[in-house]
């Protein structure tokens, strides 16, 4: 897999593995910057494109295979 950074990750689209209630395309939607410029990014918001529904999950979880793939496949 390619290496991700979580600056870059705004509007990629990815491919849940294994989908639920017919969620399986998603779209990052937003990038969550912490108040503080020296803390980390650690949170990115995806909406499901076919119910609309959004969810915020750690953005190193998008490396896991298991769970994503990048792309809509």
């Amino acid at each position: 897999m390619n290496p991700l950074h979580p600056k870059k990750l705004l509007l990629t689209k990815w491919t849940a593995v294994q989908p639920q209630a017919k969620d399986k395309h998603f779209l990052v939607t937003r990038v969550i910057t912490p108040e503080l410029p020296e803390v980390a990014i650690q949170w990115v918001e995806i909406e499901a494109l076919f119910s609309k529904a959004t969810r915020r999950i750690d953005w190193r979880e998008l490396r896991d295979e298991g769970l994503w793939r990048q792309g809509w496949v």
